[in-house]
């Protein structure tokens, strides 16, 4: 396992040198509009909001984690619309950029799902968790129930920057009082049957199990909108 882990890492500096490009322009998966939603008698509106890792990249759109999570919801008789709002390439600062039009989506629970761009970047913490920070409160201020999602960086970036970055998403989530993820990719990153060639990002068996671990959490914030 510790050889498939530093592979991951490894491959994810390769990564960092080949992502320096200009910031993405927003243009997140198609989705329903919010009149089509209600349309359909769903009992509220969740969108996933993040980077490739929310989008999908790689996979098909119903193999990411917002598709599959829906079929779960439905499953399990939780008639919510999962919207997929991923940005591959997106860092903080352009998803503070687009919060606008995510609030258009009209969501009652948003899972947001970024950051990790910052760290392959070298974005300094203290901006990544100003952006997020502010992302949690404009989200409050509509009255929509934030679902946050702890992200990690490699190690190989150095003992303080990894710590300092690895503290944002607790440190936010205790401060602005969401729910948090602790990591969004646990039992899913370093591991090769899971994890795509890339060793970034899951395969649909890997979302699978992404599902799995945020599937409380999820459940806890739909607990706050039937309130």
């Amino acid at each position: 396992m510790r050889g498939h882990v530093s592979l991951w890492l490894f491959v994810t500096l390769l990564f960092l040198a080949a992502c320096g490009g200009a910031e993405p322009t927003p243009t997140p998966t198609v989705a329903p509009t919010p009149a089509a939603v209600s349309a359909s008698g769903s009992a509220g509106v969740i969108v996933a909001m993040g980077d490739s890792l929310t989008e999908g990249l790689g996979v098909s759109m119903d193999e990411a984690y917002p598709a599959q999570l829906e079929r779960k919801l439905h499953a399990d008789g939780y008639n919510f619309t999962v919207i997929n709002a991923g940005v591959s390439g997106e860092t903080s600062t352009g998803a503070l950029a687009r919060v606008n039009f995510v609030l258009r989506l009209k969501p009652d629970i948003v899972i947001l799902g970024t950051g990790g761009n910052d760290s392959l970047r070298g974005i300094d913490p203290a901006l990544t968790q100003k952006n997020i920070t502010a992302l949690v409160r404009t989200f409050k201020e509509k009255n929509v129930i934030v679902v946050l999602a702890g992200m990690q960086t490699v190690q190989n970036l150095g003992q303080d920057y990894t710590t300092k970055f690895k503290a944002i998403y607790p440190a936010v989530a205790k401060a602005e009082n969401v729910i948090l993820i602790p990591f969004f990719l646990e039992g899913v990153a370093g591991d090769p049957k899971l994890m795509q060639d890339d060793f970034i990002h899951p395969k649909p068996a890997g979302y699978a199990i992404v599902v799995k671990n945020i599937y409380p959490y999820v459940l806890q914030a739909i607990k706050q909108v039937k309130k």
